[in-house]
């Protein structure tokens, strides 16, 4: 199998919603090298059945102690909320926005982010903190990933200071445009650099299970399988 099975970002996303699951991609990016790409397990989408699968637009986030400052010297701390409106409208079709940098007292994400995002075209949230009206993103449907609920209100407290720069998660640097796919299992970010070696490796080995779902189901004891396929 080759890039062939995906001419664009289109074609790439509709594959793995329909394919893959990141437990899959996680296996072979172990095997390629790349040990430490899952997010923190804290991180969970709003709703079990929620998939995310899009680039990254990241969004580097920062506790602040009033909702405006002055005098200031920096002309950001005068702004509620800091950059957060000029983050979310610059989003584009299929990108995720990945907020992290602030401390959990705060929800990061909520009903009316969601409603413009999707206005966008936007792939989904994933938020290092918390999102906020809860039932109005699941009337939404829109994928939210996230250490949970929690309805206290970044204005007061953090402000978004950049984004589309490198951000970071426990250690594991994210860079705009770098893929983001999660499911009820995790969250995983993808390098935009080995994203064809990953995507075609995973796609081999998640059909590659099918058959040996097949032989088991038939039979066949794990240790055979494992042999004969290579794949457990």
């Amino acid at each position: 199998m080759t890039k062939v099975d995906w001419k664009d970002d289109e074609g790439l996303f509709s594959l793995v919603q329909r394919e893959l699951f990141t437990a899959v991609v996680g296996d072979i990016m172990d095997k390629l090298g790349f040990l430490h790409q899952f997010l923190p397990p804290r991180i969970k989408p709003l709703r079990a059945d929620m998939v995310v699968i899009g680039r990254a637009m990241t969004v580097l986030e920062a506790d602040v102690f009033a909702e405006r400052t002055s005098p200031t010297n920096n002309p950001v701390m005068a702004q509620p909320f800091g950059l957060m409106f000029a983050a979310l409208d610059d989003l584009k079709r299929n990108e995720v926005y990945v907020c992290a940098g602030g401390s959990p007292r705060y929800a990061l994400w909520g009903e009316l982010m969601s409603a413009r995002a999707i206005k966008l075209g936007a792939a989904g949230a994933v938020v290092d903190g918390y999102l906020r009206d809860t039932q109005g993103i699941l009337a939404l449907d829109f994928p939210t990933f996230a250490q949970g609920s929690y309805a206290q209100d970044q204005g007061p407290r953090g402000k978004v200071i950049d984004f589309r720069v490198p951000i970071e998660i426990e250690g594991l640097r994210i860079n705009s445009g770098d893929i983001v796919f999660g499911d009820v299992d995790g969250v995983l970010v993808v390098p935009r650099a080995a994203e064809e070696e990953i995507f075609t490796g995973a796609i081999e080995k998640a059909r590659g299970e099918k058959l040996v779902q097949k032989a088991i189901e038939e039979g066949m004891s794990a240790s055979e399988a494992f042999r004969k396929f290579g794949i457990m």
